[in-house]
């Protein structure tokens, strides 16, 4: 049974670099995976990501210390299942409202009695059932990571964050800042404020936070406001970004 390095790291107060993937490769994966990163959030919420495709990441990852983070479309049961079956051990699951949903979330990743997690004998997650011990100990190991990113997920934070099973709160920026009227705007400062309040309240009830964005600055401000878990990249905008660079190199 692997030990979830991330789930033991945050729980310690260990800070926890990450980077975003969306480019659906199992080649993009084994590169960056090599990269040093602590994390590596394989997302299916905004990018064409489909099972198949995260069996090859995940195989891809397999043989580095980076751990792979899933996050399913969706608080949904079945596709936290699927997600978890094929070998996952953190989830990110986003949209999360109130403390219902948190719980609705956890129960989704759990065996029973302690939840509705559906077994399966022979799946990947324990080596196609070469690993017996796999389901009385998974549940210890899996980790939990909700998104708070609406204004009014942010007034039940600690609500959220006091769940039984939540190992941490990932603020979402780029939704916060339009539900707090500001599309397309999170460095606006009523969003930085929000952002920076968030840390400190989750801080106050022992509970991680974690947060993404490109900006090397911004990333700084946030691991100093205390976040814990930041992607500080996604592989879409290293490529677009150096790629642009170097033609405009050649081109201007």
């Amino acid at each position: 049974m692997q030990r979830n390095a991330f789930k033991h790291a945050i729980a310690a107060g260990k800070l926890q670099i990450g980077l975003w993937s969306s480019l659906c490769s199992n080649i993009a994966a084994e590169i960056i995976s090599d990269s040093g990163f602590d994390w590596i959030l394989l997302d299916t919420e905004h990018s064409p990501n489909e099972i198949p495709d995260l069996v090859g990441q995940l195989q891809a990852m397999q043989g580095s210390a980076t751990t792979p983070i899933i996050r399913p479309a969706w608080n949904d049961a079945v596709l936290a299942k699927r997600a978890l079956d094929i070998g996952a051990q953190s989830l990110l699951f986003p949209y999360v409202q109130n403390a219902e949903e948190a719980r609705r979330a956890v129960a989704s990743t759990r065996y029973p009695p302690q939840g509705i997690r559906g077994v399966s004998v022979a799946a990947r997650a324990s080596r196609y059932g070469r690993t017996p011990e796999y389901l009385t100990r998974a549940n210890a190991e899996i980790c939990v990571l909700v998104q708070v990113e609406t204004r009014s997920a942010l007034g039940e934070i600690e609500a959220i964050a006091e769940v039984e099973g939540i190992d941490g709160v990932f603020i979402g920026p780029s939704d916060l800042a339009a539900s707090l009227g500001h599309l397309g705007n999170p460095q606006h400062p009523d969003v930085q404020k929000a952002i920076e309040n968030a840390g400190k309240r989750l801080k106050a009830v022992g509970k991680p936070a974690g947060i993404l964005t490109g900006n090397e600055e911004e990333a700084r401000r946030y691991i100093g406001w205390g976040y814990l878990f930041v992607a500080v990249g996604a592989d879409v905008g290293l490529l677009a970004r150096n790629a642009d660079a170097l033609a405009k190199k050649f081109k201007s």
